[in-house]
């Protein structure tokens, strides 16, 4: 309800960039939209995260289990960080944001979960933060950013040896008549790439506009112009494709 309510409190602003220049930053829209965002992503990365997602991809339950970095690129208000911390708690996890006031949640929800010990939130863009991790994740993300091809090429410059890039995104089908016919979904999905994901990357240097409805084939040609080698979709839900990526 705090997501659909922030489309009308946005109507006016909305309006306003299609007769412009198309671009909104994330930080411009009502703060109802990052709390309802939250809400709405955190229950399936509860349900799916531990259980599902992350023991789909090659190697990295075991590594999560034994000790890795990780790092949550977009994190927002930390709710995938602090189900994997919960999770795993001999894994470390980075969360970075550009936004400082869901920087500042994310720090606050890690503390009342009580991971606050193995968790550090801190404001950097996705081409600026500091590291090298064994896994790192774009959740809900990648497709909102300006420049995911040189998001995703810095990414794998920042994995260590054997280093896995999780890509979780909103579920589409490739092709747009495909994903309008056969993927219920997509109505949603495409009002609020509309409203919020496009116009934020269009607010951005290169200013790609995949949107949230980009499907698997499009993702993949992103990560390969980014040099990755590997690129498998290695779990879904109605709602999500979870990609593995590898240099």
């Amino acid at each position: 309800m705090n997501s659909f309510g922030a489309f009308y409190l946005d109507m006016d602003k909305i309006a306003g960039a299609f007769r412009g220049d198309g671009s909104i930053d994330w930080g411009d829209h009502h703060p109802r939209l990052f709390e309802g965002t939250e809400w709405f992503f955190r229950t399936g990365y509860r349900a799916f995260l531990p259980s599902t997602w992350l023991p789909a991809l090659d190697g990295v339950n075991d590594k999560l289990k034994t000790g890795a970095r990780v790092a949550d690129v977009g994190c927002g208000h930390g709710a995938s960080a602090v189900v994997m911390a919960k999770a795993y708690p001999n894994s470390r996890f980075w969360g970075f944001d550009y936004h400082q006031p869901s920087i500042e949640v994310a720090r606050q929800r890690a503390a009342e979960a009580g991971v606050s010990e193995r968790t550090s939130f801190e404001i950097a863009t996705a081409k600026t933060y500091p590291g090298a991790f064994d896994l790192i994740c774009f959740f809900d993300c990648l497709h909102d950013m300006g420049d995911p091809v040189g998001i995703a090429r810095y990414a794998r410059e920042h994995l260590e040896p054997g280093g896995t890039v999780m890509l979780v995104e909103p579920f589409a089908l490739d092709g747009r008549a495909a994903n309008v016919s056969n993927n219920p979904m997509a109505a949603m999905l495409y009002t609020a790439s509309s409203a919020i994901c496009t116009p934020n990357s269009l607010s951005q240097e290169v200013g790609l506009g995949l949107g949230a409805q980009a499907g698997e084939a499009r993702l993949r040609e992103v990560f390969e112009e980014a040099g990755f080698k590997h690129f498998r979709r290695a779990a879904e839900t109605p709602l999500n494709l979870i990609l593995e990526a590898k240099p």
